[in-house]
């Protein structure tokens, strides 16, 4: 395996216990660079650099971890208006969600989700599943970015 690229991950999520979970699994073994969003309206200002990121510098997000249930602007909605948006439109987005719901799963596979991750409440089970979208984003994955297309 090789060594892992550090990821900048956009983590969009209000529940300060889930994001402080979150953010340990993310940093174990390995420097990824962390943003974390309460909010879907700040998520949406964070990626058009708007609002309080409107100066904001340095690239997109490699990865978006976005919770559902989401104070000012939903999940499925911040969802939609990412991969509406071709600036943003290929980052993955996968959905890190205390929702087990076939109804949810199957709209955010509608609305473009790239994976789709139901929280544990066990505590260990948790970070292993955090682990688990870590490790398969920055070793297996291959982005976009990482490729030159030559214009037809």
């Amino acid at each position: 395996m090789r060594a892992a690229a550090p990821l900048d991950i956009l983590l969009v999520e209000d529940n300060p216990d889930h994001a402080e979970l979150t953010r340990r699994a993310l940093s174990k073994d390995g420097n990824h660079n962390v943003t974390w969003v309460k909010d879907g309206q700040e998520a949406l200002d964070f990626l058009a650099r708007e609002g309080a990121w409107a100066g904001r510098k340095g690239p997109s997000p490699s990865v978006i971890l976005l919770d559902i249930g989401l104070p000012k602007v939903g999940g499925r909605d911040v969802l939609r208006a990412i991969k509406q948006n071709d600036r943003v439109r290929f980052i993955p987005v996968i959905m890190l969600t205390t929702s087990g719901d076939p109804e949810d799963v199957a709209r955010c596979y509608d609305l473009g989700a790239n994976s789709y991750v139901v929280k544990s409440l066990d505590f260990n089970d948790f970070i292993a599943r955090v682990k688990a979208i870590k490790d398969y984003w920055a070793h297996t994955n291959v982005f976009r970015e990482a490729f030159s297309f030559a214009s037809a």
